[in-house]
């Protein structure tokens, strides 16, 4: 039964993870892959600099309506700028100093002209209007878009989430990973007595005179497209301070008013996440805009400074342990893996969608490294080697590049225990400690290709990983090391690899642990055992011949 429940578990967190165009099995692209996953000429030409979003949502009319104003800075001279934005909502103008330009359309991409030379180095802004029903999201967070809910009282209950599927679901931006905004206000005008609650820091509340309420968030820190959110409910809210490595940080709970009790028994879970993940990837990467819970009527979402929530107050995923192993009922899986992505996902982000191991291989590993602060390396180790069940082996964890594709499922817990055997070859806790919080450092607020990872991780371990990597994230193959014994030597030898691959591992010898060095041919070694056992943290298979 227990093996049947972690089967269970499996696949729906497997099924769960496919939809919105995020981790699903495609091979065959069109240009509107190429137009929405690639840096195409009329993107590269120009640098965001600011968002101004300023919208009205109708929640009886599912209907939303405003503008974004978009800053940017010319990089080099060029006439046409690319916007995104998905059916149906439509863009009804565009304007630059007041003047409607051209658009073309073309499917998802839209082709604005501009009529004013633009410049090396000049600072401009573009005013893009746009109306529709937004695509509703069906099965949220997998399939995207607005959610329409109801609590339990019949208030609105909105949210939006648009990982995968792309932030133009709802609204008309730049829509690739390669260039994050470096601020935003995001202004959102909905019906009195709901709240919105946005990503940053709230600079103002306005009340209108047509019953209505305006809320203007305000984002300090660069962030990607699909990080951005609007959350609309009857939402109290309350707040602690942090005393954290930079200093106080706010953490504020946003709920709906009848969980509120119950929030601020189950959310004590974030501070607790906050002390294990500052200890092993460095400080919160956004201090400046504040810590957010936010309640939604979906599972949840990594949004920056406003991670949603919707986990049922219960521990584990949806009281479910991922692991099979019980560790996964220590912890409240939304609060721990969402809040993790803060590190991996947010602060340091993929440049392309293809690269998305990087959000969710490392922010699955910190679920292990918050058991590893609380419970301590065995339970760690536990748990991240029983969600081994979970992995799948279908295709590699690296998508194409530039049709905005993903890769594996797998890359959550298989990227999971790649990074949790590499610890092991490290061989030093605090190094490897050192090397996660280097990399927050090394590449805070910024885009990233796995090429940066991998030429990051080989130069601070010391050790040549292009053959550990090219195993583990661009194949399906799980090393096996094959391996016989027979008056009294150990014959063994790696099979199942890449070219070069030849990592070491930990072996038992009665009782004594041991490394071996296996290369794909086959060496010997005296042992005076007729058995060995195999390090059960190295992520490889075994055959004994």
């Amino acid at each position: 039964m227990k093996n049947f429940l972690v089967l269970l578990s499996a696949i729906f967190l497997v099924s769960s993870c496919q939809g919105q165009g995020l981790l699903t099995d495609k091979n065959n692209f069109t240009k509107q892959d190429t137009l929405r996953g690639s840096i195409t000429p009329e993107r590269e030409w120009w640098d965001l600099t600011y968002y101004h979003l300023d919208i009205e949502v109708k929640p009886e009319d599912k209907f939303i309506s405003g503008k974004n104003t978009i800053q940017y800075k010319v990089l080099k001279p060029f006439q046409v700028m690319q916007i995104d934005l998905q059916d149906p909502l439509k863009i009804t103008k565009v304007l630059q100093d007041g003047k409607e330009l051209e658009v073309k359309h073309n499917g998802n991409a839209h082709f604005i002209t501009l009529n004013k030379n633009q410049d090396t180095g000049a600072i401009h802004t573009i005013d893009v209007y746009y109306q529709g029903h937004p695509k509703e999201a069906k099965r949220a967070p997998w399939d995207g878009g607005f959610s329409w809910k109801k609590d339990k009282n019949d208030k609105h209950f909105i949210a939006t989430s648009c990982q995968g599927l792309g932030s133009s679901v709802w609204w008309p931006n730049k829509d690739h990973m390669y260039d994050e905004v470096d601020s935003m206000l995001i202004s959102v005008t909905n019906p009195k007595g709901l709240t919105n609650v946005s990503n940053g820091r709230l600079r103002k509340l306005v009340e209108n005179d047509n019953n209505t309420v305006t809320s203007h968030w305000f984002v300090n820190n660069p962030i990607n497209n699909y990080g951005v959110n609007v959350n609309i409910g009857d939402y109290t809210n309350f707040s602690e301070v942090y005393e954290g490595e930079k200093g106080n940080l706010d953490m504020d709970y946003w709920v709906l008013s009848y969980n509120l009790e119950k929030a601020k028994t189950h959310f004590k879970d974030a501070p607790k996440m906050m002390k294990a993940f500052e200890h092993w990837f460095g400080p919160y990467p956004f201090y400046e805009d504040s810590f957010k819970l936010v309640e939604v009527p979906y599972l949840g979402m990594e949004h920056q400074s406003s991670v949603t929530y919707g986990n049922k107050y219960k521990q584990g995923y949806l009281g479910r342990d991922l692991s099979g192993t019980g560790l996964g009922l220590k912890f409240d899986f939304i609060i721990i893996h969402e809040a993790g992505h803060e590190w991996f996902a947010n602060n340091i982000t993929n440049k392309d969608i293809a690269d998305m191991w990087i959000h969710e291989g490392f922010t699955s590993y910190s679920e292990n490294l918050f058991l590893d602060y609380y419970y301590g390396k065995e339970a760690s180790a536990d748990y991240v080697i029983g969600t081994r069940s979970n992995i799948q082996n279908d295709k590699p964890l690296i998508g194409h590049y530039n049709v905005n594709n993903e890769g594996s499922s797998d890359m959550y817990y298989k990227g999971a225990n790649m990074l949790h055997t590499l610890r092991q070859l490290i061989e030093d806790d605090e190094k490897w400690r050192q090397i996660l919080r280097g990399l927050n450092s090394e590449f805070y607020h910024q885009t990233v290709t796995t090429s940066q990872i991998e030429n990051y991780l080989s130069k601070k371990t010391g050790i040549d990983l292009t053959a550990f990597f090219n195993q583990y994230l661009r194949t399906i193959k799980i090393p096996t090391l094959e391996y016989s014994i027979k008056n009294n030597k150990l014959k063994y030898r790696w099979t199942n690899i890449v070219d070069g691959f030849d990592m070491p591992i930990q072996i038992e010898i009665d009782g004594k642990s041991e490394w071996l060095f296996p290369k794909a041919k086959f060496q010997t070694k005296k042992i005076n055992a007729e058995s060995i056992k195999i390090d059960r943290d190295f992520f490889v298979n075994s055959k004994k011949l």
